[in-house]
């Protein structure tokens, strides 16, 4: 039972630095397991995001076209 755990407990150690050596000798070209998050503050990722909807309606209020 204790072999099985200490196994284990290796296994993911060593999966763990491998994961983060993989990270910083990376390949240019060639995408790693989770590639960086490029957001951008104010642009919402679909047309039909909470931010997107709230940021239109908002406009079209103010320009008069609904009764807000």
């Amino acid at each position: 039972m204790f072999k099985r755990i200490g196994v284990l407990v290796l296994a993911a150690v060593l999966g763990g630095l491998c994961l983060e050596v993989g990270e910083k000798m990376s390949i240019p070209g060639v995408a790693g397991v989770v590639s960086p998050a490029q957001a951008v503050v104010g642009r919402p990722g679909t047309p039909r995001s909470v931010a997107g909807v709230a940021r239109r309606t908002y406009r079209r209020c103010a320009a008069g076209v609904y009764r807000c």
